[in-house]
């Protein structure tokens, strides 16, 4: 199906977010666009500027990401989805975003689901040591805390 995949962001993120994905998978600068929000740019602006961006994707369906809910991008971004042929997801990370480009041709609710998979599987909090090579506190009463 190949949706394509437009984000909107504070600037410079959402570049920023194109130019790693690049980095990774360089045969989808067609498939993903993006729209940087400048500060104090007008929103009917910024509406119309993105228009004209997603519009670039030339797709029938596109997952729109976005920075953060309740912020100018994600409200312009509520005005460009439909909900049928586009859809929005708020809290955009690197992990999400590869997830997203790699199963760009699976159904948009397949997508949606594996994306925001991708999103939350990606953040963790990560040992600075091998849990083997820590030294045990007599407090802890979890013998598993490290354990994934």
């Amino acid at each position: 199906m190949n949706t394509g995949i437009f984000i909107i962001a504070h600037a410079p993120l959402a570049n920023a977010l194109r130019q790693c994905v690049l980095h990774v998978f360089p045969d989808a600068a067609t498939a993903v666009e993006v729209f940087d929000v400048q500060p104090n740019m007008p929103s009917d602006e910024t509406l119309q500027g993105a228009r004209t961006m997603m519009a670039l994707l030339g797709r029938p369906q596109t997952l729109v990401l976005t920075d953060l809910f309740g912020a100018t991008p994600c409200n312009v971004a509520q005005k460009l989805v439909d909900g049928v042929n586009s859809r929005l997801i708020a809290g955009v990370n690197l992990p999400m975003l590869l997830r997203a480009v790699t199963y760009r041709n699976e159904s948009l609710d397949a997508l949606v689901t594996r994306t925001l998979a991708g999103g939350t599987q990606g953040v963790m909090q990560v040992a600075v040591t091998a849990p083997q090579n820590q030294r045990r506190k007599v407090h802890d009463q979890n013998n598993y805390d490290h354990q994934q």
